[in-house]
């Protein structure tokens, strides 16, 4: 286990970013149809760090554009296991889907690390 206790890092305002995030639930409605609702939680303190930048690719009718980041917080992210659906963080005005979360309360009590891959498609203009 870690001895080290990054909190003072991952919640200094010249670090940290603030984030959107949407949050799906799924029921059964009255009529057996499935009933979709959204929450949103504004204001989340986190450190967000880019992964390996974005790149653009070509599909027939449309350009799909991935990256990905990697999120720091304290909030409990969810990437929507066993039976959910994964989290949104919205950051720096672009939406990412929730991949993987990660415990990370050994470097700073109650932290999650979450990957979260850009939600982008685009219908081709060309």
């Amino acid at each position: 286990m870690a001895l080290l206790d990054v909190t003072d890092v991952l919640t200094d305002p010249d670090f940290t970013s603030t984030i959107r995030i949407a949050r799906s639930t799924e029921s059964i409605g009255e009529t057996g149809r499935a009933v979709i609702a959204q929450q949103v939680i504004d204001n989340i303190l986190a450190v967000v760090t880019p992964g390996q930048g974005t790149k653009s690719e070509t599909l027939a009718d449309l350009m799909r554009v991935q990256g990905v980041v990697t999120v720091h917080t304290q909030f409990r992210l969810s990437d929507g296991r066993p039976d959910g659906k994964p989290d949104v963080v919205t950051w720096s005005g672009a939406d990412y889907i929730v991949l993987s979360v990660n415990d990370f309360s050994q470097f700073g009590a109650g932290f999650v690390m979450a990957i979260c891959q850009l939600r982008s498609l685009y219908a081709d203009q060309g």
